[in-house]
């Protein structure tokens, strides 16, 4: 394996200390080459380095805004040739989780992202992808 140095604000490497410790990882290196496989992982599906790709796809949005439900739904039966699964849960009285578990064309998954964070009225959109 190779050895590499890096530099990190002090303030980043005490995150990085207690990431270590929270979630029992060895060492700094382990946690790091972590985020390293992620990382490139990601990058390679946005650049569809790979045809094929699958993962999930977590939305979140406010419970009050039907219009936001409404799109998402058209959005999940538009790309119906990548989203295998759906689950939408309400969490509180204030959120909602719109969860798709996509599996296909890359291309057609990173449409589905797009689209996704485009839309107005959407706190968030997290993913995870992985190439086939």
């Amino acid at each position: 394996m190779t050895v590499i140095s890096i530099s990190l604000p002090d303030a980043l490497v005490e995150k990085l200390d207690k990431l270590v410790e929270e979630r029992g990882y060895y060492s700094r290196s382990e946690a790091i080459r972590d985020a390293l496989r992620s990382l490139v992982s990601e990058a390679e599906i946005a650049r569809e380095v790979h045809d094929k790709a699958a993962g999930v796809i977590m939305v979140t949005c406010p419970y009050e805004r039907k219009d936001v439900d409404y799109k998402i739904t058209k959005i999940r039966h538009e790309f119906d040739d990548v989203v295998v699964e759906n689950v939408h849960r309400h969490v509180g009285n204030r959120y909602c989780i719109e969860i798709f578990i996509v599996e296909g064309e890359t291309s057609r998954i990173l449409s589905v992202l797009g689209r996704l964070r485009g839309m107005r009225g959407v706190y968030q959109v997290k993913s995870i992808l992985l190439p086939l």
